[in-house]
This record gives structure tokens, sequence and C-alpha cells, in this order.
């Protein structure tokens, strides 16, 4: 029994205090404290015997262990609060930054990312010259810039800057241009606007041509070699989008730049998007522009891939070979048809595999063969065998763009000439051809007479424009109707008014609307389509841009009305 109950008098002051501990529990508020004295004193007796501090731990009981973990859980919970409190003083600070740099709140609050390092330039620094261009939701200018003396282009972004989703569809924009560094993709140069200012403009250096524009000329003829420095820039300018993880979604003649020296630039990146083919998100089918839109976007695809933008690449190498565009549709289903007269259905496998939404709709009864080789016959072989890979029906058939830059297209003679030796043309963009155009038409209006010649070359340049991207801001366009409806009542709180639905439509019409082409052009036929085209310049359309105001009506059409019933089952599939 002594064994039991005796303690040797040489016993450690840890283990007496730990005893007295046990005997006189301490109170709460002193529980912390102590328990940490006996930690070192545990550790300190431990030692003395060579023993783990560990087993000396455990004497402190159960009540030291809960009260460690109550420490630890209040300490993560501080840990976090504090980080929450750095990270938005952080971004409080960033944005108090962007903000006294001269940046609008709302941009800051929205899109820092988008502008952050860059310093915003004065409106006044800048002196408006003439409009360039415009689109759905762009207006472009010329512009001195009074500071350097230089000419620029200055396009005016049309966006609610009271909606954040408005604002961050618009710095897209901006965030892609300053991913790309490529000498054929249009440089973003600066932005305008200031703190107390509504709207932004794009910075770009100026460009005094676009494809569209010297294409609609009937001066101009490009030779074979010409062609293929053409191509070959965007292709070029195409290759590092592509391996930026960018698609552009809309390229088309009119968006295709050309300075004085002969270099190409991809512009207009409004409706670009970036993308991962290894993570891939559902993306909108309603891009590019009608003549230039690839069927899987037609039949409602939402992933896809760099495959839209070389369809529109093949299209315009055609176009320039052919001298007008290949596929001039007017609504969605008559692109669908022309695509497949000249190309040819898809497999039945290709129905199978790709599920595509709109694939019930408009799936032919009969299969369509493919055509390439018979329509363009007068092709170089070399061309043809591009065009069939940039416009085959299954996007995966297109390969990429490195792969059409390393065709033999480009290594048989004769071989692309160099930029600088192309021809130096007049000014020349999309917008003054039509421009032109209704010169001549509000001349026939008064009923102004112009001599044989002018009258000639004003009929060759009167053409038809295609349909661009109906609703280039598709995600948002819902939102952005429900504020037109507001604007006049709120005028001053948007970045500019939105123009009512009949005047929107003079950029893009509804698809299904049969007012979008010019009064003078009478459409053929659609069940007697050829797919086999005469190739005179001018002769059709070559137009790609923005469409002519519908205000005249079609009176030239009202008694064709009954071919309607004429056409193919795929055309009248909708």
């Amino acid at each position: 029994m002594g064994c039991v109950h005796g303690r040797p008098s040489t016993s450690s002051p840890a283990a007496a205090n730990a005893s007295r501990r046990r005997d006189h529990p301490p109170p709460p508020a002193e529980a912390q404290k102590q328990g940490a004295d006996a930690s070192a004193e545990a550790e300190a007796a431990a030692g003395e015997k060579g023993e783990q501090p560990a087993v000396a731990v455990a004497a402190a009981g159960p009540p030291v262990k809960r009260e460690r973990r109550s420490r630890s859980s209040r300490s993560a919970h501080a840990h976090a609060h504090a980080e929450v409190r750095i990270g938005g003083s952080f971004a409080n600070k960033a944005r108090g930054e962007q903000v006294a740099a001269g940046w609008p709140a709302w941009l800051s609050a929205v899109a820092g990312d988008a502008i952050d390092g860059w310093t915003p330039r004065r409106a006044d620094s800048f002196e408006k010259i003439d409009k360039i261009g415009q689109g759905t939701y762009s207006n472009v200018y010329k512009a001195r810039d009074s500071v350097s003396g230089k000419i620029v282009a200055l396009k005016k972004v049309r966006f609610d800057n009271l909606e954040p989703e408005s604002v961050r569809f618009m710095a897209r924009e901006i965030l892609i241009l300053r991913r790309l560094d490529h000498p054929n993709v249009i440089k973003l140069d600066g932005l305008v606007t200031s703190r107390m200012s509504c709207s932004l403009y794009l910075v770009f250096d100026y460009m005094v041509h676009d494809l569209a524009g010297l294409a609609a000329s009937p001066e101009i003829k490009f030779t074979l070699p010409q062609v293929k420095c053409y191509v070959h820039q965007l292709l070029s300018g195409l290759e590092h989008c592509h391996d930026r993880g960018v698609l552009h979604r809309d390229i088309k003649g009119s968006n295709l730049l050309l300075d004085n020296n002969g270099v190409l630039k991809i512009g207009d990146f409004g409706l670009a998007s970036f993308f991962d083919p290894n993570h891939k998100q559902p993306m909108t089918s309603r891009v590019v522009t009608l003549w230039y839109r690839p069927p899987e976007l037609l039949l409602g695809a939402t992933d896809y891939g760099v495959g839209v933008d070389l369809w529109s690449a093949g299209c315009i190498l055609a176009e320039l070979l052919a001298g007008k565009p290949i596929m001039p549709g007017r609504t969605e289903v008559e692109q669908l048809h022309k695509i497949f007269k000249l190309c040819g259905s898809p497999t039945e496998e290709y129905w199978k595999k790709s599920k595509l939404p709109h694939a019930t709709i408009f799936k032919p009864q009969q299969p369509y063969k493919r055509r390439i080789a018979d329509t363009f016959k007068d092709f170089p072989q070399s061309a043809l065998r591009l065009i069939e890979t940039l416009l085959a029906i299954d996007p995966a058939d297109r390969l990429t763009a490195t792969s059409a830059l390393e065709s033999e297209f480009f290594k048989t003679e004769p071989h692309a000439c160099d930029p600088s030796s192309l021809p130096q043309y007049p000014p020349s963009k999309e917008m003054d051809a039509k421009r032109r155009d209704e010169e001549a038409r509000r001349l026939r209006a008064a009923g102004g007479r112009v001599n044989g010649e002018g009258a000639r070359k004003t009929r060759t340049r009167e053409r038809p424009r295609a349909v661009p991207a109906p609703e280039a801001n598709a995600e948002l366009q819902a939102n952005i109707d429900k504020r037109r409806l507001i604007t006049h009542a709120n005028a001053k709180s948007k970045s500019e008014k939105f123009p009512p639905p009949h005047q929107d439509g003079a950029l893009g019409y509804p698809l299904g609307c049969s007012n979008h082409m010019e009064p003078a052009f009478e459409p053929p036929d659609p069940s007697s389509f050829s797919t086999v085209f005469p190739y005179e310049k001018g002769s059709v359309p070559t137009w790609s841009g923005p469409l002519a105001d519908p205000s005249s009506g079609n009176q030239k059409r009202k008694h064709k009305s009954g071919r309607s019933s004429k056409q193919p089952a795929t055309a009248r599939a909708r």
C-alpha cells in the first residue's frame, strides 16, 4: 500500500504543480495562461528525465486541449477576416489610384484589369476630322492627335455605363487587344475618357484602306501574287490570335485594314472572345457577318473553335480570286442553302455526331454534292486545294492557320509579292463606296442625270451589302433593348443614346426581314440558283459591311412574291 500512496520527496516541481492543479483547478480566465505554463514546466521536466514532451503535456488534462482548439479556431477566424480586409483595402487602393489617374469610377469598379497600368487621354487632345466607319455598337472617326500631330482612328464604343455586364462586354475587347501584339493585328494605342465621362474611345493607327473598299473599286483587280500577299498576312494574324487564345468571330473585308505600305491588319475585335480548346465554354452562335458565317453557326453551334475564323478566311480567298463574294445570301436560310449547293451538305456521320440545335430543321431531304472544283475551275490548283480545306463542312477538317500557311498555295510560283511592292491606291474604305452609292441614289431620286461613263461606274459600285451578325452583343441584347425604353427619360446617364430599332436596323437587319437589300436589287429566283457562277467583275455585289437604308421599300419584289413557293425544302424550312 505504501507503494501506492507514497511519493518520493525528490519529485520534480513540474509534477507537484500538476498535482496541485488537478486538486484545485484554476478559474477559466486563468486556464489559458496556466496551460501554457504547464506545457513549459512539463517540457523542462521531460528534458531532465530524457522523455518526450508530449507525455508530460498530456498531464495537463482534457480542459487544456479544448482551450487550445478554441484558440486555434479564433486565430483562423481572425486571420480570414484580416485577409478580407487586406484584399478589400488593396482593391480599393487600386481603384482609387485609377480614379485619381483620371479613369471614371464606373469603369474602374467593373473592369479595372482592362485599364491596369494605363493613363487615359483627354478628349480635347484630339480633333475629329471625319466619320470613317460604323457598326452596331461603335462609330469610327478619323482624328488628329493635337499633341503629336499624328492622324489616328478613334473608335467610340457604345455601351450602357449603368449596366456592369455591358461595361464588361466592352472591356473584353480592350483586354483582347492588349493581349495581342503582331504586325498583322491592329494595335491599341490608348484610351480616351475622363473621370466624369460616360463615353470611351479606343485609339488606333489610322489605316487608309480596307479590303472591302479596294475590292469594290471597278478600277482595281488583284493579281495572284497580290492575293497571296493579302491572304498570307491574314492567316499570319489569325495564327497569332489563335495561339493567344482569341477567336475573332467577324473576319470580313471591311475588318481587314491596309496602310500605304501594303501591310494588312486584322481590326474590329468587338465580337472577339477568349477561348481555351482544353476547357471549352458555350459561346453564342450569333456572330460573324452572314456571307462569311460557317455552317455550324447557322445550325446553332455553341461549341466551336478556330474553324469559324478559317471558314471566313476561305471565303475571303475565293472572293479575291473571283472578284466578288462567293455566297451572298440574304437570310440565314438562303445562306445555308448556298453553302450546301457549293460545299455539299454534311454527311450522315456529321449530322449524328454534331447534334446541332437546328439540324432537324435545316437538314436537306436530298444530299448536295460538293462543287467547289467545278465552280472555280479557273483557279490555280494550289488555290483550289487550300479553299477546299478552309471551306470544309466539318470544322475539324479545316485544320489550323499554321497548316494553311504551310500549304502549297504559298510555295508555288508566282510567289506572294512583298507588301511594300503593292500599288499605292487612293484612300478607299467601304464607307466611301457606300457614300458614293447613296449620292447616286439621291441624284436618281431627284431626277438628276449623269454621263454614261459615270452612270456605268456608279452602277458597278452600287451593290447590296452583307448582313452583319444581327446580335453583335447577343448575350446582352435583351438588356439593351430594355434600356432603350428608358433612354430618353434618363439620357444623361448613358454613354450614348441607343438608336430606335428602325435606325438600328440600318446597321444590322433582323435576318427574317426582306427589306435589307438595295431598292434597285432584284433577287434571283432561289429555285434557279446555279452552282457555277460567271465571274465578270462588277456583275454582282461585293459589299460586306453595314446595310443600306430600307426606307424606300421593296416595290420591285412585290410582283415576284409568288416565287417563294418554288424554293427548295431547305430554303423554305425556317
